[in-house]
């Protein structure tokens, strides 16, 4: 499956952020993109300490990839 359009723009954790809230509106309820934003925030903050450049990009890639998986699901139904 493709990434979603500006996925390729994500170079740093904070464009990691703000493409994943954006996704987030994309979501069918309210209740489910709230539940998501904050998983969203979680991570973010618990990553804040990362430096390594490799991991950095390890974790952008998954978690894009994540995202890209839980729209599909819910645009499936």
């Amino acid at each position: 499956m493709p990434p979603l359009p500006g996925a390729e723009l994500v170079r740093t954790p904070v464009h990691l952020y703000r493409y994943l809230l954006r996704c987030c509106k994309q979501l069918p309820t309210r209740a489910m993109s709230q539940h998501y934003q904050h998983a969203i925030r979680q991570g973010y903050n618990s990553h804040t300490d990362e430096d390594d450049p490799e991991r950095i990009q390890l974790i952008i890639q998954r978690a894009i990839s994540d995202a890209d998986w839980i729209l599909y699901k819910y645009k499936k139904k």
